[in-house]
């Protein structure tokens, strides 16, 4: 995904400052209170994040997204791939190591997606396709894609990469 292209047209539906801080929390060690409320506010939360509850946003995470994965329509070749995301985003749900969960969290993220879309997820210009059919997803799959596939941060940065992933998918 060219993110260069895709922050332009990020930039039609979010904020300078919002886009900033997205780049700001991937690119660096940026966890600040304001840069994390700043992207929660960009999936709708409003108020102040570090007061959600975690034990609720991962329940309601984990019943969205087996929701929409046991309602996506696959080809056959596909139900092993299906049945294996509803057996890690299980696994997943109860884990509580963070630094683990953020690359488990990563990869359920894109099998699922890529079960909901197809092909389409390994082309280069999804991000872009994604923000024209639903501008809400778009943004989440472009923050997604702003995160690196592995992380060398502290514990609580990688729950707070999680959780405001989880935030949006419990909400959509």
């Amino acid at each position: 995904m060219d993110l260069a292209k895709v922050k332009s047209l990020i930039e039609e539906f979010v904020d300078s400052k919002t886009v900033n801080a997205v780049l700001s929390f991937a690119q660096s060690d940026d966890n600040s209170t304001e840069t994390i409320n700043s992207i929660a506010a960009m999936f709708g939360y409003s108020g102040s994040f570090e007061s959600e509850d975690e034990h609720k946003l991962v329940q309601s995470f984990k019943n969205n997204l087996k929701l929409l994965i046991e309602k996506t329509w696959v080809e056959k070749s596909d139900i092993a791939l299906k049945e294996q995301i509803l057996f890690l985003l299980e696994k997943f749900c109860n884990e509580s190591d963070w630094t683990k969960n953020f690359s488990e969290f990563l990869t359920i993220l894109n099998e699922a997606v890529y079960l909901m879309f197809g092909q389409q997820t390994k082309s280069g210009d999804f991000g872009e396709y994604s923000l024209r059919i639903d501008p809400g997803f778009g943004i989440f799959w472009w923050y997604v894609k702003s995160l690196p596939a592995t992380a060398e941060w502290p514990v609580e940065k990688c729950r707070n990469a999680v959780l405001l992933g989880m935030y949006f998918l419990a909400n959509y």
